[in-house]
């Protein structure tokens, strides 16, 4: 006789343990990650001020799509991670596609964030080869999330707290340089002016508009952190709405204003495609020591997004155990609720990636080929999300009849979504760094596909339909 697997509710379990401030601040941190301080400005280069609308039409997608995150887990808190709805609604091979997907997706985000850490990290000691500061970084995130999950929560609250204090000063400097129509050594004089300057627009014409979706894509990497934290929260259903609907104006503050006050203040020529718009402000303002202080913070940021990339991908990791899609033992959980097996395996694997420092010494190359991957598998991530949403609807209408925290447009929106996150990943197909990650992409699904099989073959059979196991 064949055993069926465990519901959710048998399995070890993680603690709610973190607060509203928390989520709030997580949310928050999210929103302002490694992309916005290091690729943006090969954004402005690729495609002058209309940087400010690329920014503003993917936040504006993001949004729907973690509304529907939001709505499918608030439905059932029995699922804990995307994995888990996705399984419930789209089958098992969904959730093994999607959960390892978005495990390999932080982890090569965090390698990304090592890249970056470690060249940032020469701005100070420039002959320390980059990636000491890199492993530095990663074991010393290692040791803080083997403690507690509190202590991450508490961790990724100050490095938030950094963030946003650096975007907020940022842009208060900024107006009062325009104010005062501050002339930079260079000769730049800091004018709105710079936003409507000839050619400011479309500088590359619409192929560099279209090329810059890719690092904004991977800059908003990291806003459905929320919906993996969502089994660790206290009150998810009064936490993630107000993390959630917070979305639109922290894109508004932290990347529409902040990318305004930077064009402004250097003039999208001034800005360097491979250095950080946010250092090279104060250094073309004549503040070096400014400068090296925000440096400090862009540091950070980079700390705090791997953070949450350490964080995230071992709790997917121990998901995946829970639902018989990866081995038993990254079930296992620490004396403080940690998922240690899951951790250490994660870590070790982000370890051996920093070995990219070596093949690719330039910091910013490496950097794009890395978030490219990322890209990649954030899309399809934010895919499954909504097309999770579209059979839920189809499947379980009395659950979104009782929703409070209804997904707005539905299922039209979700649809048009869907049809936006297939037009941008068609995009990287038109630059040579973005177009080699896209095209060895396809290696990876092939390999889940055949690693599913696998999994069938030694494993009983699943529940023929998941999703009524959640009710």
């Amino acid at each position: 006789m064949k055993s069926t697997p465990p519901r959710l509710a048998d399995q070890p379990a993680l603690q709610r343990t973190l607060s509203n401030r928390h989520i709030q601040l997580m949310a928050m941190g999210g929103a302002i990650g490694t992309g916005l301080f290091m690729g943006s400005g090969k954004i402005i280069n690729l495609s002058g001020t209309s940087i400010i609308l690329i920014y503003m039409i993917i936040g504006l997608f993001v949004f729907f799509v973690m509304r529907a995150m939001g709505e499918m887990l608030l439905s059932n808190l029995n699922f804990k991670t995307f994995a888990d709805f996705a399984g419930a609604y789209l089958g098992p091979r969904a959730a093994f596609f999607l959960g390892w997907s978005y495990w390999l997706s932080w982890s090569v985000a965090v390698i990304g964030d090592a890249v970056v850490v470690g060249g940032f990290f020469q701005y100070w000691f420039a002959d320390v080869p980059a990636w000491m500061p890199a492993v530095g970084m990663l074991a010393t995130l290692f040791a803080l999330n083997v403690l507690t999950v509190r202590l991450f929560g508490e961790v990724e609250f100050w490095f938030a707290i950094i963030k946003i204090i650096a975007v907020v000063t940022l842009i208060g400097v900024s107006l009062t340089l325009i104010a005062t129509s501050f002339v930079s050594p260079s000769g730049v004089t800091a004018s709105l002016s710079h936003l409507v300057d000839r050619q400011a627009a479309f500088p590359n014409g619409l192929l560099g508009f279209f090329a810059g979706f890719q690092m904004a894509i991977f800059s908003f990497a990291g806003t459905e952190l929320i919906g993996t934290a969502a089994a660790e929260t206290r009150s998810p259903e009064k936490t993630l709405p107000k993390a959630i609907n917070a979305i639109p104006l922290r894109i508004i503050l932290f990347y529409v204003l902040a990318l305004t006050c930077i064009i402004a203040v250097t003039s999208w020529q001034q800005v360097s495609p491979i250095k950080s718009p946010f250092v090279e402000l104060f250094l073309v303002a004549g503040f070096p020591a400014a400068a090296g202080i925000v440096n400090f913070v862009v540091l950070t940021s980079a700390a705090s997004s791997a953070n949450s990339g350490v964080f995230s991908s071992s709790r997917m990791l121990f998901g995946l155990a829970n639902q018989g899609n990866a081995p038993t033992v990254f079930q296992r959980l620490s004396g403080n609720s940690v998922p240690l097996i899951s951790l250490a395996f994660t870590c070790l694997l982000m370890l051996i990636g920093v070995l990219v420092l070596f093949i690719v010494p330039q910091v910013m190359t490496a950097f794009t080929i890395v978030s490219t991957v990322s890209a990649i598998l954030v899309i399809f991530t934010w895919s499954t999300i909504l097309a999770s949403y579209i059979a839920y609807r189809r499947k379980r209408p009395e659950l979104h009849a009782r929703s409070a925290f209804k997904m707005p447009g539905g299922v039209p929106m979700a649809w048009l979504s869907l049809a936006f996150l297939g037009f941008v990943l068609c995009l990287l197909a038109l630059r040579p760094d973005t177009r080699i990650a896209l095209m060895a992409m396809p290696a990876w699904f092939i390999w889940l596909a055949i690693a599913y099989q696998l999994t069938r073959s030694r494993k009983p059979e699943p529940l023929a339909d998941s999703a009524g196991d959640y009710s």
